[in-house]
């Protein structure tokens, strides 16, 4: 469910007029629901209200100030992937005693803020990371707090480049090595073990992959636990999936009974890393028509928004619904979205049917608030979009508009 709505014939936001924000804030620009965000945590909270959780926000879907501030102010912990990451979260009012440091290529700086920031956990990822970690505790005198991510070998059925649990990816540690990392680690003056780790893939559809890989680790959580480590914490990763198109992801009661089904004997302390599923389908990417082009194949349409400013359909081949914020009547067309960034890959929709569109007219690219701002850029010297947070009957930009100095910022000619 998102407060995405046709009124008056057009779409709103909550009670703002999408073309409200685009005629006074400009195109390309982002549209977040704040209605929707906070609904969304609410649910993943009351799925596992019935166990000890602590819900951590994987930043790297969505990683906006105002959209932290909001989870932050709502009981959320935060999974991070660097130590820019930690910065944001801290700077945004974050608890960093709810926060899990994840990721395959930690640096000593990046540990050592987070240590001294008092982070809930880091999620190791190799032999290699967990001595230096150790190396790190000891140098500040303190016991560095972890788990192990560990690799199930668990086909999660998704895209192949956001697939993480497969023995040929470059996320965990094998699964048949863990035990002896462990044991390792009891020699290690700067670490303490905490929990087990496990994340599966992104934009999974399928709960069965979820419960299998879950199982697995919950198994070596009892293991260990049995061998007298201080495990308290097993963290089950995110990833559950939203509708793009025709998708079907299980809602997340569903995914919350698979999960719990997996760990319900285990007395441990769930943590949560769900990223998209609260936040993609609370926003939006607003963009203008620029021009219209027939060539003996195809009709284009050429939008301000580019693969800058939404990667994922360059990047995946991903599909985002799009449609006319208020549409005109009349036949409907199949037609192709189009950029103006000079790569072939910029397309954002590809055939689509859509009713006549004119230079000016306004659309929205939909469920577009995961991997949307947090993963665009500045080529071809293109200004990032800004953002908006729409709040009931009112909203405000939480990120303006990049200026054009601001593309050289740092730089000497």
């Amino acid at each position: 469910m998102n407060h995405f709505h046709e009124q008056r014939g057009a779409l709103w936001a909550e009670g703002v007029a999408l073309c409200r924000i685009a005629d006074e804030v400009g195109t390309p620009t982002y549209v977040y629901s704040r209605a929707t965000l906070e609904r969304h945590l609410g649910v993943v909270r009351e799925a596992f209200a019935s166990v000890p959780t602590v819900i951590c926000y994987s930043v790297k879907a969505n990683s906006t100030l105002a959209v932290l501030s909001l989870f932050a102010k709502g009981g959320a912990g935060f999974d991070i992937v660097s130590g820019g990451e930690l910065a944001r979260v801290l700077k945004a009012g974050g608890d960093a005693k709810k926060v899990v440091f994840s990721g395959v290529g930690k640096r000593e700086d990046e540990m050592v803020a987070a240590l001294r920031a008092g982070i809930l956990m880091f999620n190791v990822e190799s032999a290699e990371e967990l001595a230096l970690l150790d190396r790190v505790g000891r140098g500040l005198g303190v016991r560095a707090p972890f788990s192990l991510r560990v690799n199930p070998d668990v086909d999660a059925k998704t895209h192949r480049y956001i697939a993480t649990g497969l023995k040929t990816s470059k996320f965990g540690v094998p699964f048949e090595e863990a035990v002896a990392l462990y044991r390792a680690s009891r020699r290690m003056k700067g670490l303490t073990a905490v929990g087990v780790d496990c994340h599966i893939g992104s934009q999974l559809t399928d709960a069965r992959p979820v419960k299998e890989a879950i199982t697995r680790v919950g198994g070596l959580y009892a293991e260990l636990k049995a061998q007298g480590f201080p495990l308290t914490h097993l963290d089950v990763g995110g990833g559950l999936g939203v509708t793009y198109s025709s998708e079907k992801p299980p809602g997340v009661a569903a995914y919350a009974r698979a999960v719990l089904s997996a760990t319900k004997t285990l007395g441990a302390t769930l943590v949560l890393e769900p990223g998209r599923v609260l936040v993609a389908n609370a926003g939006v990417l607003l963009t203008r028509v620029l021009f219209r082009k027939q060539t003996p194949a195809k009709r284009f349409v050429i939008v301000d928004a580019g693969m800058n400013d939404l990667l994922r359909p360059a990047l995946y081949e991903a599909h985002h619904d799009i449609v006319a914020v208020k549409p005109r009547r009349g036949a409907k067309a199949t037609v192709e979205i189009v950029g103006p960034v000079c790569e072939s890959s910029d397309v954002l929709g590809h055939a689509r049917s859509l009713a006549p569109l004119q230079g000016g007219d306004l659309l929205a690219v939909k469920t577009a608030g995961a991997y949307g701002m947090s993963m665009a850029s500045t080529y071809n010297s293109r200004q990032r979009p800004a953002e908006v947070l729409v709040d009931g009957d009112d909203y405000r930009v939480v990120r303006k508009r990049e200026a054009l100095e601001d593309l050289w910022r740092g730089e000497t000619p």
